[in-house]
């Protein structure tokens, strides 16, 4: 393949590969298998009847006003109220060293993860090049900074129909004196969302504050690594890997692709003497909240996370009944989050007959508990402002007690509650859990981890002796 090599302000020389169009060109693709161009029904049903799924029960609504709305009733919340064992091998055996736990019992809730919940990252995964498309100085709010724009782009010579380039920008101070951490967060693409007027008394913004502190971060795009829908599972680098056909069950799903892509970012920024590779964290709300937690816990590289009002398929346990249910995410419109065979747990009629949230191998608690020890922020808001109960607060939150053990098993600190997870309680609204390398906070404002960002720095900050070098 021909490249076209460029120098840039920095004087390192970066190697561009020739567009997938152009090499598209140059390649016979008439015996390579067409992308299937499925909606998103179609793919659905198509997993269905690989699983031998005949009906899936469907989800709760979130109208509290219609039939089969959402359990929000405390009392009927918990139909399964005792966890799988974080801490107990399969066979029955107590997990009582930190070497017992990688060595055996991460593994275990790893391959459960992979093979039930989220689905495995292909071996066949290709290369990502990454090339600095653009560099300039600039302002974040009254910080001087340096931006990088960035494409990485995925090797597609084993297919080349379809065409994956992430879009990352690195931002780092401008007058740094040496590396420095940064946040990467994962972000809608530029456009997507109109720009929200500014909160009068409101924090300055996450980017700002990040700078001000001496931080960089580096603002990634999901939807570049794989859509966010089902009728995008044949394209994107779940596509790529399968050649545009369709998935199989322990395949992966949305969340899993882009954390694979995130840690793609990282691969770059450890090459990036600006940034101090040892300590890079992930950040990310709602669905990539979800994402953010994931990433986490299976690249043990990132140092911390900020989980931003995740929800189900996030830090909420899947065997609470309350807000949003297992089934919604069995549904069509979000199965693609998962793995295939997740949809097991929705079937109402199959061929091995019936399974719940119940009948699942693992559970958030243990989600958060691959994360430690490193350095784990749950966050959300309150429902009056937006951050709806559909998310389950409390459900999460027993999830982050629940995964305490593990924290402390390896030496860090959990949230610090004498309840275990049956009977504890949130604290109140802006009264953090900050004293561990595992920490809860629900703050005052809407669905956003926006008002928790100031209190994330300084609990960052103190855990990883982080001095500011930017003001």
């Amino acid at each position: 393949m021909k490249s076209i090599v460029l120098l840039v302000a920095a004087s390192a020389c970066l190697t561009v590969e020739l567009s997938g169009q152009q090499y598209r060109a140059s390649v016979d693709t008439s015996r390579l298998p067409q992308p299937m161009n499925w909606t998103a029904e179609q793919d659905h049903q198509n997993m269905m009847d690989q699983l031998g799924i005949k009906a899936l029960r469907p989800g709760p609504s979130g109208s509290e006003t219609a039939p089969n709305h959402a359990n929000y009733d405390e009392s009927k919340a918990n139909p399964f109220p005792n966890l799988p064992e974080v801490l107990m091998l399969k066979n029955g055996t107590k997990v009582t060293t930190p070497a017992m736990w990688w060595k055996q019992r991460r593994p275990e809730i790893v391959e459960d993860f992979e093979r039930e919940v989220l689905g495995r990252v292909p071996t066949n995964v290709p290369k990502v090049t990454w090339t600095v498309t653009n560099t300039e100085n600039t302002l974040v709010g009254s910080h001087a900074a340096i931006s990088k724009r960035l494409v990485g782009h995925v090797d597609n010579s084993s297919y080349p129909l379809i065409d994956v380039d992430i879009q990352m920008t690195v931002v780092t101070p401008a007058k740094a004196t040496g590396p420095v951490p940064v946040m990467m967060m994962m972000t809608y693409p530029r456009g997507a969302l109109p720009p929200r007027p500014p909160t009068p008394g409101a924090d300055p913004p996450a980017t700002e504050q990040l700078i001000g502190d001496g931080w960089g971060y580096a603002s990634i795009t999901p939807v570049s690594i794989q859509a966010d829908n089902g009728a995008g599972l044949t394209r994107g680098i779940i596509g790529l890997t399968n050649q545009g056909q369709p998935r199989k069950p322990d395949d992966w799903g949305a969340l899993r692709a882009w954390a694979w892509g995130a840690s793609r970012g990282l691969d770059y920024l450890e090459t990036d003497h600006a940034v101090d590779a040892k300590h890079v964290g992930i950040e990310g709300a709602s669905r990539y909240g979800k994402a953010a937690l994931v990433t986490m816990a299976f690249d043990t590289r990132f140092a911390l996370v900020l989980v931003g009002s995740s929800g189900e398929g996030g830090a909420k346990l899947h065997r609470r009944n309350w807000g949003e249910a297992v089934e919604n995410l069995t549904g069509t419109g979000e199965y693609h989050w998962m793995a295939g065979n997740f949809l097991k747990y929705g079937a109402a009629d199959a061929t091995f007959g019936s399974q719940n949230a119940g009948d699942l191998p693992v559970d958030a608690h243990e989600l958060i508990a691959l994360c430690a020890p490193r350095l784990t922020f749950i966050s959300y808001g309150i429902p009056e402002k937006g951050d709806t109960k559909w998310l389950d607060h409390q459900g999460s939150f027993m999830a982050a007690v629940a995964a305490g053990p593990v924290f402390r098993l390896l030496d860090a600190k959990d949230l610090g509650t004498s309840e275990d997870y049956h009977t504890a309680k949130m604290p109140p609204v802006n009264v953090g859990l900050l004293d561990g390398q595992l920490a809860w906070r629900q703050h005052d404002g809407g669905h956003t981890d926006g008002p928790n960002w100031k209190y994330f720095l300084a609990w960052a900050d103190k855990f990883t002796n982080h001095k500011t070098s930017a003001r």
